[in-house]
């Protein structure tokens, strides 16, 4: 039962969660269509006449349409190589505003 050739446990088999390398086209789309949402929410509560320190915030982000690609689905990251990582490596990635980066990268 321990020896040499014993059953291995299903907790040792590697990675439970596995990401992949780089965002699938998909995916981009779904990153895309979830910017233009939020984009046309913000939109939507300035034009209600609402005022706020989110809501300004909110108004000097980038929109969607705005951002360079680099900016849609990577994020500045200081061990990467590169100094950028796929954004889909964020935890919660989809719940964050991951719109801004350092200047420079």
């Amino acid at each position: 039962m321990f020896g040499a050739f014993h059953p291995t446990f299903v907790a040792f088999g590697g990675l439970l969660w596995k990401t992949p390398w780089k965002l699938s086209v998909t995916r981009k789309a779904n990153a895309r269509a979830r910017l233009k949402k939020v984009d046309t929410v913000i939109e939507a509560v300035r034009a209600s006449g609402v005022q706020c320190k989110a809501l300004d915030r909110a108004m000097l982000l980038p929109k969607e349409h705005e951002m360079a690609p680099k900016d849609k689905y990577t994020v500045f990251s200081s061990t990467a190589r590169g100094y950028r990582k796929g954004i889909h490596k964020v935890p919660k990635w989809t719940r964050l505003t991951l719109r801004t980066n350092p200047k420079g990268f």
